[in-house]
């Protein structure tokens, strides 16, 4: 490690020195209309190495170490004629400055666009959207990406100001929970990777497939209303600028991990793709209700247990390096006068992880850290992930576009959990055992059009499918006890009636599917070609959702004499058929309810219309409104009868104005006013009660649950210096009505979560955003320096009101009064965000390099109540360091390293109730605060070859 951050040290400390040349810059307008031109081509002719680069967002540009004499200057521009200015003089350490403008070239304007089309995936392209758009938004470029050298979308979003990531895969922005916002790929609302929060499950998006990010933090009309954190767009590549092909190996080290022994179990069947074998599900043959099958005898329900495979035995294994493979291919080709492009990306990861986690539940009692229980797991999980995207487009005519992009996911864990410690409350010394296969599939597919009527008219359509499929075959789970701080035997605890917490096998199966249509048509007033033309928008959107959730669960019963010595032999040996006998050992009983199982449907429909009103050259406002009708309800089998459970039928008016003001070609002044809601999901309304053993915690859903409603008022006054640059200061305020809430129940000596409604409650804040180069500057080396940085901080507060409607242990609603603190921090808020960024970047040499930095303010993780205080997520520093080199144009090598602070994900309980989590959590006083939760996941380092097979320029 010391020799690499040596090395990257002095990098960042190296300077160039200029010999016989100058520089010359310069800003390109329009000859017509004197607006800046972006991205036209400035060219020195002549020289021996080609001398070249493009305007910014502002029409400037500037060429570093041009030849010291008398230069051509060639200036280029899609529909513009080509310009070559003569008798441009360098002077050596001098600038030389040439303004001048294009004039358009109105005969080439029409074919040649469409062949050329439009960078959007470098820094520049992505600046200059955000600036173009109405919204508050923010970005990061493929570029930018490729400089950070992220794996996912998870990664690269961080980069994002006022956003920050949770387990490394969930987005939070502005502070705000996952469930305030939402996310589309390729503009069509993405499915939830996850079955009982709403989240999208970021790490799926490979960087490697990404053209840009956009998060909108402000409404418009044309946005999806549900969301009061930021609405975030991932565009994934679209048509590739060349013929590829390449090819990456990535080689992961993670310490406390790789190396390591550990304990796991195998699953059978192709593991390593994310499946498992067919013995891992339930046989046909098992009676489908839980009361015809405990209806049968204890030899009866024993012989049906011994269908089930006896693989609880663990086994020891040495942890490999993760390693992740990605292959890359593009095509253009022509068939007739249709062009046809390919864009393929398929990656496989296996990784792993080993923690060492101290779990704690506490007494209500009028001490901290009196635990009821005290635990330390021995965790390990092995993912693999094999994800492929397919996107195929068509130019049928200059007019007409036609696209298919398919994404899709194949994801697995393997999660082998060993327990020991002590149920503190009833004298026992505990081990437990979890065994669990998780596996997913998410698939989105989308047909999409682009339709030029005329010169003011477009229209666009996309029809979508989205499938969701999430299995747990055979999670095993067993506990075994003894008497406190005795040598006895540990003996498996095994209950009459089963319960998740003991001994049993947990089978779920999750199918959603999703289908969508979308249409809108933009039509502009006045000349087209204008800075801001006026333009009118409208649009509509339709989805359904259809899930269909089902568990399973089965626990073992001793039966006879001799079960005692059955339930004291090894995990392996327990099980064996033999013991599961029916009459002198185990047996098995269903613990299946109806509630454990339900079907989710959503009916979306909405219709939009918006339009741009400019006040004169410097002031543009954009009106919207948007009508969302939501159909949603959920349904379950109650003895044999369908019942509807939930039914939420709403519509929501959500107007929006966007106000813009130019207070210079560079600096804007932004308003904005937006009505968002927050709608509750299915696994929030569903009453199945889902035991997480890792946080040794009930999870239950609230059939009464209803929409949010939020509006949010923003002010932003954003400086773009040059291209690329970027300095804002953004204040905001929420008001939220009836927000949603994870909420622990009244549970004595254990944890158990459920949802409720506040009354209301306010956020408002403040966000600071610096992107800055240093292009003027005399050093090569600070020339190919740049620094990112962003602040956000947030205060907040809500009104729980004077009763909570939530249900009970056993699942019935409650009123209830005085449950929690009736004002405090809004659920899942941080206080404030900070991310930094140091990059450099040689393109001449090869080299490439970054530091980076982001920490959140602690935040609710769990709502308390008058027994068990609040839980807080707790901050955690996180600097990433990031090296590259590329040989030839067609070797790159990488060092990453990720979390190298490593510090502890930490959950803590806020005994004093107080609202800050001091440093005393380990005495036994009034003042004191008690840690729930607390692990490390280990720095991580990764060794990565990308090669590239061929490249062809393809000429329009």
């Amino acid at each position: 490690m010391k020799p690499y951050i040596l090395f990257f040290s002095l990098l960042l400390t190296a300077t160039a020195a200029f010999s016989q040349t100058g520089v010359l810059r310069g800003t390109i307008r329009d000859g017509k209309t004197n607006e800046a031109i972006i991205g036209a081509t400035v060219q020195i002719m002549g020289t021996a190495t080609p001398i070249g680069g493009s305007t910014d967002v502002n029409g400037q540009f500037e060429l570093s170490k041009v030849p010291a004499g008398v230069h051509s200057v060639q200036i280029s521009y899609v529909s513009y004629k080509t310009k070559t200015v003569p008798n441009v003089r360098i002077e050596s350490g001098n600038s030389t400055v040439l303004e001048t403008d294009l004039v358009e070239d109105n005969q080439q304007l029409q074919e040649v666009v469409v062949r050329a089309g439009r960078a959007t995936n470098t820094e520049i392209a992505v600046v200059t959207e955000i600036k173009q758009i109405k919204a508050m938004a923010v970005g990061v470029s493929a570029q930018q990406i490729q400089k950070s050298q992220d794996r996912d979308a998870a990664a690269a979003i961080r980069r994002v100001p006022g956003v920050s990531i949770v387990d490394n895969r969930f987005v939070l922005i502005r502070g705000m929970g996952a469930r305030y916002n939402s996310v589309l790929i390729n503009d069509v609302i993405t499915p939830s990777s996850e079955v009982d929060t709403r989240s999208f499950s970021f790490d799926l998006v490979p960087s490697n497939i990404i053209d840009r990010m956009i998060v909108y933090k402000t409404g418009l009309a044309e946005l999806p209303g549900d969301f009061a954190g930021g609405a975030i767009k991932i565009y994934t590549k679209r048509r590739p600028e060349q013929n590829f092909f390449d090819a990456g190996l990535t080689i992961g080290y993670r310490g406390n991990t790789t190396g390591q022994s550990v304990q796991t179990h195998s699953r059978g069947g192709l593991n390593w793709l994310g499946l498992w074998s067919a013995d891992q599900q339930i046989p046909s043959s098992f009676p489908a209700r839980a009361g015809d099958f405990n209806n049968l005898n204890s030899l009866q329900r024993a012989a049906y247990a011994r269908l089930l495979p006896n693989n609880w035995g663990m086994e020891q294994a040495m942890v490999a390096p993760d390693i992740r493979l990605a292959l890359n291919f593009g095509r253009r080709f022509d068939v007739g006068d249709v062009r046809i492009s390919n864009l393929t990306s398929i990656n496989y990861a296996m990784t792993n992880q080993a923690t060492t986690t101290d779990l704690s539940v506490y007494d209500s009692e009028l001490a901290a850290n009196v635990p009821s229980q005290r635990y330390v797991d021995n965790g390990y999980a092995r993912g693999t992930r094999l994800g492929i995207l397919h996107n195929w487009s068509a130019r049928i005519s200059p007019l007409f576009n036609l696209e298919w992009k398919t994404l899709f996911n194949q994801l697995s864990t393997t999660e082998t959990v060993a327990r020991t410690g002590q149920q503190i409350a009833n004298d026992l010394d505990v081990r437990s055992y979890s065994e669990r296969f998780e596996n997913r599939s998410i698939l989105t597919s989308q047909l999409a059009g682009e339709h030029t009527i005329n010169d003011l008219t477009k229209v666009n359509w996309i029809g979508s499918f989205g499938f969701t499929g999430r299995w747990e075959p055979d999670w095993k789970r067993v506990r075994y006890i003894r008497a406190l701080g005795t040598t006895n035997p540990f003996v498996i605890a095994t209950p009459q009636d089963p319960t998740p917490n003991e001994v049993g096998r947990f089978n779920s199966i999750l199918h959603e599917y999703s289908y969508s249509g979308i249409a809108n048509i933009e039509h502009t007033f006045g000349n087209p070609t204008d800075r801001e033309p006026n333009r009118i928008k409208a649009g509509v959107y339709y989805e359904q959702k259809n899930r269909d959730f089902a568990a399973r669960f089965y626990g073992y019963n001793s039966v006879g004499d001799n079960s005692i010595n059955v339930r004291s032999q090894e995990l392996g040996q327990a099980f064996s058929f033999q013991n599961v006998n029916g009459s002198n050992g185990l047996t098995l009983r269903d613990g299946t309810r109806d509630l454990d199982s339900y079907r989710g449907l959503n009916t979306y429909y909405a219709a939009y219309v918006s339009g741009d009103v400019s006040f004169g050259a410097r002031t543009n406002l954009t009106v919207g409104f948007r009508g969302e009708y939501n159909d949603q309800s959920v349904r379950a089998n109650i003895v044999n009868v369908d019942t509807r459970l939930v039914s939420n039928r709403i519509f929501s008016p959500l107007p929006s104005l966007n106000l813009t003001y130019k207070l210079t070609d560079r600096a804007n002044l932004r308003l904005a006013y937006s009505s968002t809601i927050n709608r509750p999901e299915f696994r929030e309304l569903a009453p199945f009660n889902y035991y997480d053993f890792n946080q040794l915690a009930d999870i239950r859903g609230n059939t009464t649950l209803t929409t949010a409603t939020i509006q949010n008022v923003d002010a932003k006054w954003e400086f773009y210096p040059t291209s690329g640059e970027l300095i804002s200061v953004t204040g905001f305020y929420k008001h939220f009505k009836n927000p949603i809430e994870s909420l622990l129940l009244l549970q004595p000596n254990s944890l158990a979560y459920t949802f409720m409604n506040a009354q209301s409650a306010q956020n408002y804040g403040v966000e600071i955003e610096v992107r800055k180069g240093f292009p003027n500057a005399a050093s090569a080396f600070l020339k190919n320096l740049s620094v990112v940085g962003n602040l956000s901080l947030i205060k907040s507060k809500v009104t729980v009101g004077d009763v909570v409607t939530a249900p009970d242990l056993g699942g019935e609603i409650q009123q209830y009064r005085g449950l929690t603190a009736n004002e405090r921090p809004l659920a899942g808020q941080s206080p404030y965000l900070f991310n930094a960024g140091l990059y450099y970047a040689a393109p001449k040499s090869g080299w490439q390099g970054n530091i980076l930095y982001n920490v959140f303010g602690q935040r609710v993780f769990a709502v308390g109540n008058a027994q068990n205080p609040t839980i807080y997520e707790m901050p955690r520093h996180v600097v990433d360091l990031n090296l590259s080199r590329t040989f030839a144009n067609r070797i790159e090598l990488r060092l990453g390293i990720q979390d190298l602070l490593n510090q502890y994900v930490r959950f803590a309980q806020d005994f004093n109730r107080d609202g800050v989590i001091g440093k005393d959590v380990t005495s036994q006083t009034a003042n004191a605060d008690q840690d729930v939760r607390k692990f490390r996941r280990g720095s991580y380092y990764t060794v990565s070859a990308i090669y590239t097979f061929g490249r062809r320029v393809i000429v329009p």
